[in-house]
């Protein structure tokens, strides 16, 4: 066998596959990864099946298919007042990982830092160190997952090239104050670095808050690569489908990268997505949609033991478990997933150090008798 010298030699298989496939084996109630148990729009399915059938079943455009780069120009100055040019400042990716990790290749150089919140998504952190970048991160505490700004800004230096940010956040469901806002931009003022946002649950903000997205403030939307997920918004996980907001100078580079990683995608989708979006109730009506679905989650869970963590936006629900166990999270996932028939995310896999804070991520992005029954079981623990 040849020698293979690993660019990622401290990777496995990450928590989401291995939970997943923990679920079937035992056949326990799957809410780990974070995806719908049920399906998407039939209306949008028929539209797909309608795009098929029109032709639409070659290469689109590699920037995607203008009609949808309109539609998403047009959807965001509806909600945030910020004006993309569909030509050259937006383009439709393999979903919002793909986004994520073109956006780093394109911009992060050897011995670049790049500043970002743990716990983190899990692709962030690789995607740097692939590019050759340095991670620098800041380990937010729960309950609240606060950022310290004061602490923010002693990680940033002269090799500082970006901060990356995800609001609503996965696996906290906390969400960007407008406190944060400002003090995001004093930072960053009179700096070099841009700001890479993953918003891919941006209508997923609960209780009639505010989403900030980097797009709705100029001197940030202008140092910004914004990542957004249809398959998140319409309930297709399995579609991976996103897309990328840059300012034209950006984006020509984001798509340097693109066009030799995916080059484009999903013909058919886009076409679909494109006519669907053009009714706005599509996605204005998620946030009432999954705030039913938390509160009727929470409700349940406060019969148990575990505690709630606060859940302002996506679509988990972190809890403690101290009352119950002191076993590390990795080791109590494992059983609750084995023992009672309900699959968690230990969220010491969000942070590289493997913190743990006892602290279990459950997605509620599911039908109401499929929490019911993960509560009946939840309750006995």
């Amino acid at each position: 066998m040849i020698p293979v010298i690993s660019k990622l030699p401290q990777t496995g298989t990450n928590i989401f596959t291995t939970m997943s496939a923990l679920a079937a084996e035992h056949g326990a109630i799957n809410l780990s990864q974070g995806f719908p148990d049920y399906s998407c729009s039939p209306q949008l399915i028929e539209l797909v099946h309608k795009a098929m059938n029109d032709g639409h079943n070659q290469y689109a455009p590699m920037a995607g298919v203008m009609a949808l780069r309109e539609q998403v120009a047009i959807k965001t100055e509806k909600l945030y007042g910020a004006q993309y040019n569909p030509d050259t400042e937006i383009t439709i990716t393999a979903g919002g990982t793909q986004a994520v990790f073109t956006a780093i290749s394109a911009l992060i150089h050897p011995n670049d830092e790049v500043i970002m919140f743990e716990p983190a998504y899990d692709c962030y952190a690789p995607a740097i160190k692939l590019m050759g970048g340095v991670v620098k991160s800041l380990e937010l505490e729960p309950p609240d997952y606060r950022i310290a700004w004061d602490m923010v800004k002693r990680l940033v230096s002269n090799k500082t090239k970006m901060i990356i940010l995800n609001s609503p956040h996965n696996p906290t469901a906390t969400i960007l104050s407008r406190e944060d806002i400002d003090e995001l931009s004093a930072l960053v003022k009179n700096q070099d670095i841009f700001i890479l946002s993953d918003e891919v649950y941006e209508h997923l903000v609960f209780d009639g808050q505010e989403h900030h997205s980097m797009a709705r403030y100029p001197e940030l939307q202008q140092r910004s690569l914004i990542v957004a997920s249809f398959g998140k918004t319409f309930h297709a996980t399995g579609w991976k489908m996103g897309y990328c907001l840059a300012p034209a100078y950006l984006m020509q580079e984001f798509r340097k990268i693109h066009q030799f990683l995916v080059f484009s995608v999903n013909t058919p989708l886009q076409y679909a997505i494109a006519e669907y979006l053009k009714e706005e109730n599509t996605y204005l009506s998620l946030p009432a949609f999954f705030q039913e679905k938390r509160d009727h989650f929470r409700n349940g869970l406060e019969q148990s033991r575990f505690q709630l963590l606060p859940c302002s936006g996506s679509y988990f629900q972190s809890v403690t478990y101290d009352a119950i166990t002191d076993e590390k999270d990795t080791d109590f996932a494992i059983r609750l997933t084995k023992e009672i028939g309900v699959a968690a995310i230990p969220v010491s896999a969000f942070y590289r150090k493997g913190l743990d804070r006892h602290v279990l991520r459950f997605c509620f992005a599911k039908r109401q008798e499929t929490l019911d029954k993960a509560v009946d079981r939840l309750i006995k623990v």
